[in-house]
């Protein structure tokens, strides 16, 4: 049994000082101890929180970061910077795939990040079929989390039509697209692999109604219920309005709606983006109690839109934050990005805060936390007995966190600087993975990744 001694510590009712938090072998917390003394625990002297859950992360578009800022001919929106990424994708190999994404959760760790959902559709073969090993692309991400020692959530997606009304994949989707039953083998061999470790968790996903038709969500569900009835279940939904325009053209209905029309929505799902929703859809997705992932950095680099979160918030829907394409890695930028985006609509500061909840940053936070939880299906986000050991060490000797308390010091992480700026150490399941700010294998990563990207932009 190991033992931390934290000398300031946000518990699940509140931060307390001199906290001892015992760690089983299994890398679970065993005991919460409050205003103890213990010489021979390993003393942490500045501030421990729960590490934040990236709810939603395609890793292989780390590799394009920063290559899609260049005006293409035309209109540069979300649909030019998607041919853009379908020209990455079609050339990742397993092998490609491991070292981005290696590199990429070293970077989400010091990030402040110790749970990635992944958001994963890229199964076969770039010319199409499928690989001798079907699961083998998801086995790459596997690798690369264990490398790194970053929690994983593998949410395998279902893509089964290039989009609506579209009748042939572009030559880049062929890799995407596939039977349920194959993506059904997927899901089973990857759960195989999962089944014994406690840092792993099986999803699934729908990549988006414009992908599987909403008349077979309900078997998309049913083939996920009758494996894991308690499985995350993801999509990609209301991102753009022209996924609204045509939905409404070919069913009479908007995505969430539709969504909800064909399945048992409720808190197992995960809605990413859901960023053009009506004021009906946006009650409806509060009430099932299913998170809106949000995923504020990507959704300002491809000109998404706005979430109504100010609305969302006051109903207390609950939400999640992620990374996505993976531009920005600092969990604390995701939540500082989704409130500044909200006051600059609102022309007034300080949206996330409610009666008993004066701290912009602490409040979302704490609810980041929850939902991601959530939306990740593991027993994360809170410093408490039967939870993952899954803690970030704020640098206490920084001067901006000097003679801070309470809720200020999340504050201060969220809204000057970042992760980047105060995250010390961080620990995923009982094991330091970042130390003094340093990964034990980053540099390694870092050449790895920065030989893949030289190659796939050959």
């Amino acid at each position: 049994m190991a033992r931390l001694l934290a000398a300031h510590a946000l518990l699940a009712d509140g931060w307390a000082e001199n906290v001892a938090i015992d760690i089983a072998p299994d890398g679970n917390i065993a005991e919460v101890a409050v205003g103890v003394t213990d010489p021979d625990a390993e003393r942490l002297s500045g501030h421990l929180v729960p590490g934040m859950i990236d709810l939603h992360s395609h890793a292989f578009q780390r590799a394009m970061a920063g290559l899609a800022q260049d005006r293409p001919a035309g209109r540069a929106d979300f649909w030019s910077w998607r041919q853009r990424m379908y020209g990455i994708a079609r050339r990742f190999t397993p092998e490609d795939l491991w070292a981005v994404a290696a590199a990429l959760y070293v970077d989400l760790l010091k990030g402040g990040y110790t749970t990635v959902v992944e958001f994963h559709y890229l199964h076969g073969p770039p010319e199409g079929g499928t690989y001798d090993d079907p699961a083998v692309m998801c086995f790459a991400l596997h690798e690369a989390a264990q490398e790194a020692g970053i929690a994983l959530t593998l949410a395998p997606v279902w893509y089964a039509r290039p989009g609506i009304g579209d009748e042939e994949p572009t030559p880049a989707q062929q890799r995407f697209i596939q039977p349920l039953a194959d993506f059904a083998d997927i899901v089973d061999r990857v759960d195989r692999l999962f089944r014994d470790d406690r840092d792993r968790r099986i999803a699934a996903a729908a990549h988006s109604l414009r992908a599987v038709p909403p008349e077979r969500m309900a078997a998309f569900a049913a083939e996920i219920d009758a494996r894991d009835p308690q499985a995350p279940l993801h999509i990609h939904v209301a991102e753009q309005p022209r996924e609204v325009a045509d939905c409404l053209a070919a069913y009479g209905a908007r995505p969430v709606e539709l969504l909800a029309d064909h399945v048992a929505l409720g808190p197992r799902w995960c809605l990413v983006h859901a960023t053009h929703i009506s004021d009906d859809e946006r009650r409806r997705m509060v009430s099932s109690g299913a998170v809106a992932g949000l995923c504020p950095s990507t959704e300002a680099d491809l000109g998404d839109g706005l979430f109504p979160f100010a609305d969302y918030w006051r109903e207390e829907g609950v939400f999640g934050v992620g990374s996505d394409a993976n531009l920005l890695t600092d969990a604390a930028g995701e939540l500082r990005l989704l409130e500044y985006g909200q006051r600059l609509q609102r022309v007034r500061r300080l949206i996330a805060t409610r009666p008993g909840e004066p701290h912009c940053g602490a409040a979302l936070y704490r609810a980041a936390l929850a939902g991601g939880a959530r939306a990740a299906g593991r027993p994360v986000g809170r410093i408490a007995p039967g939870f993952r050991a899954d803690l970030v060490h704020l640098d206490g000797d920084h001067p901006l966190l000097a003679g801070r308390r309470g809720d200020a010091v999340l504050d201060t992480l969220v809204f000057a600087g970042g992760s980047g700026a105060f995250v010390r150490d961080v620990m995923v399941g009982g094991l330091w993975r970042v130390r003094d700010g340093v990964h034990a294998d980053e540099e390694r990563a870092r050449r790895g990744l920065a030989e893949t990207v030289t190659r796939l932009l050959e």
